[in-house]
């Protein structure tokens, strides 16, 4: 299994443009330590598994990675910023939705993410 959330947090972090548009380092895997924090970016991965096999085993990861972007405002502009990263990284977008939340008054783009990767690539 190969774990690229570090990688991909690094390069959301090194999105100046990104980062300008969050007000600060605003990026977290999982869970933001604030709830009342926005605007803010939020990742997380759906699914790792074995990708292509050779002589019975594997030789590749398949990842799948949401990125959900959460603003009192639009959230046009940072998903570009996030799109592009992670189109970058390798990842490209296979769904995207607008949603807003009733209860917490915001807005929220869930942005999902996938790419193979070879194991020695890693």
């Amino acid at each position: 299994m190969i774990n690229l959330k570090p990688k991909i947090l690094q390069a959301l972090e090194s999105n100046q443009a990104l980062v300008s548009l969050l007000g600060g380092k605003r990026i977290y895997q999982l869970v933001a330590p604030k709830p009342d924090e926005f605007p803010r970016v939020v990742f997380y991965e759906i699914d790792n598994k074995d990708g292509k096999f050779a002589d019975d085993e594997a030789i590749s990861s398949d990842i799948k990675i949401q990125v959900s972007v959460f603003s009192k405002g639009s959230t046009s502009a940072i998903a570009q910023e996030v799109d592009r990263t992670m189109k970058s990284l390798g990842f490209s977008r296979y769904a995207s939705t607008d949603l807003y939340e009733e209860d917490t008054k915001v807005f929220h783009k869930p942005m999902r993410y996938k790419t193979s990767v070879m194991i020695e690539e890693e």
